[in-house]
């Protein structure tokens, strides 16, 4: 069934201060055309700039997630994201007249009431999912974190966090309908944090606008009533008593939901997969996560999205075993007879490694002069080879792959360990090793039957096509 995009029949507005700002704005939701994706505008500056929430535009992720263009910033994104993701809105201009969204209670509720409250509408064209058909992971060892996306015709999501505290525990939560769960079970998830992290992020001056209404803190060291008293005092709320409560909570606050923490976690990592640009179908397993984890992961995401780019436009049948076929390589790389070198792409990892196949036959113009009587494939077409493998690894993603040419701009390290001959199947393998704009540097190998033939280190540059 198709399903089409979905943006608002009105705007809406609210009011309040930024968690870590402290700052008074309004933020302004709006209708948007069809593709427009969220952009977040700051209309608190000249000429109200623009910046579209796209991982690609984070800037820092500290105690958040924050948006950044031209150095013009937005704070804390994950809340207002996650509403707009959670109730599946693939567009909205978000006018902000301050550096960051109101916190309220620190939920995604308020957003998510008034963009209830301002209705949906249909428009014209079908939205545009990421869907997978492999296993996607992050993991960061040192941290214990791993997220995995898994392939599925659906969008689930299961969240575990586990910090060694009383009050908290181990947990675990798991969103797998949006439309029936997202709203009631998910948006009210207020953010939390530990007593200790208070105290050092109030001598920071980072939660400035941070208050016992609008985050749950869990009490993980004791305070006497004079420091509690200060604390209250740094963080401008010296008119509300703060007490140790009893049942680990701060001011003995009672939790929506018995594992609130693990659910806001969940309501982060939505707010942070929103920063794809797109909805995505798949089951998503999250340990422990955090915005910088989610943030990387996401990157993850996007780099599958921009590796598939090429093969969405060119490669219109699906091929077991094949990202390329040579019908998609001829509209990919301007080679031609007898000077198109590779038959089909294998494998393919955006900006880290792609592996294509050569199959040599008699055939080959070549032969009949390299050398008469004992064909041997010339070790520059190798390494041509080689180049146009490592050629569409650069290409793919760029938007004007039509007007677009790699060209050679050095080669190192040449060798050539056994001859290639009729009938062999030559695969290469290149692995980028560094990439500076559109310079990019890649060792490549050439195996015959699993045996090395010949190893190169090849510099390449993307250019315009001459006119």
């Amino acid at each position: 069934m198709l399903i089409l995009q979905r943006t608002l029949q009105k705007e809406v507005s609210l009011w309040g201060s930024g968690l870590h700002t402290g700052k008074e704005c309004m933020i302004t939701f709006k209708p948007a055309p069809v593709n427009y994706g969220y952009r977040f505008v700051r209309t608190d500056i000249d000429d109200s700039p623009e910046i579209p929430a796209l991982i690609e535009n984070v800037v820092d992720v500290l105690r958040g997630t924050t948006i950044g263009l031209n150095g013009v910033k937005v704070h804390t994104t994950e809340h207002v994201l996650g509403a707009l993701y959670g109730l599946q809105i693939d567009n909205c201009r978000i006018e902000i007249s301050g550096p960051e969204p109101p916190v309220m209670d620190g939920s995604s509720h308020p957003f998510a009431a008034a963009l209830i409250e301002a209705g949906f509408k249909e428009q014209d064209e079908p939205k545009n999912y990421l869907v997978i058909d492999e296993t996607i992971e992050y993991h960061d060892a040192n941290n214990s974190v791993d997220i995995v996306a898994l392939p599925l015709d659906s969008f689930r999501i299961t969240v575990m966090v586990d910090y060694k505290n009383p009050a908290l525990g181990s947990q675990h939560s798991g969103l797998f309908d949006l439309d029936k769960e997202f709203v009631k079970e998910f948006s009210s998830s207020r953010t939390f944090c530990f007593l200790s992290e208070v105290e050092a992020l109030a001598n920071q001056g980072i939660i400035k606008g941070g208050d016992v209404d609008n985050a749950i803190v869990i009490i993980d060291k004791t305070m006497c009533e004079q420091e509690l008293s200060d604390l209250g005092k740094k963080l401008g709320i010296e008119s509300k008593n703060l007490v140790l409560g009893d049942n680990g909570i701060l001011n003995n606050r009672e939790l929506r939901f018995k594992n609130e923490p693990a659910r806001h976690k969940l309501l982060d990592l939505l707010g942070d997969i929103a920063l794809l640009g797109m909805p995505l179908k798949a089951q998503v397993l999250a340990a422990r996560p955090g915005h910088a984890s989610n943030v990387e992961f996401v990157k993850q995401l996007k780099k599958y999205v921009d590796r598939n780019k090429l093969a969405r436009q060119f490669q219109h049948e699906k091929k077991a075993g094949v990202i390329f076929d040579i019908n998609a390589i001829q509209q990919i790389l301007p080679h031609r007879y007898p000077f198109l070198l590779i038959d089909k792409i294998i494998e393919f990892k955006l900006d880290e490694k792609i592996v294509s196949i050569k199959n040599v036959t008699i055939n080959e113009p070549f032969f009949q002069g390299h050398f008469p009587g004992n064909p041997i494939m010339p070790g520059v077409l190798i390494l041509e080879a080689m180049a146009q493998t490592g050629g569409i690894m650069m290409l793919n993603g760029n938007d004007n792959i039509k007007e677009s040419v790699v060209l050679f701009m050095g080669i190192d390290k040449a060798r050539f360990r056994k001859p290639v001959l009729p009938g062999d199947t030559l695969v290469i393998e290149a692995i980028l090793t560094n990439k500076r704009r559109n310079i990019c540097q890649f060792d490549a190998k050439a195996y015959v039957r699993g045996e090395l033939v010949c190893e190169a280190s090849l510099m390449a540059t993307v250019a315009p096509k001459s006119k």
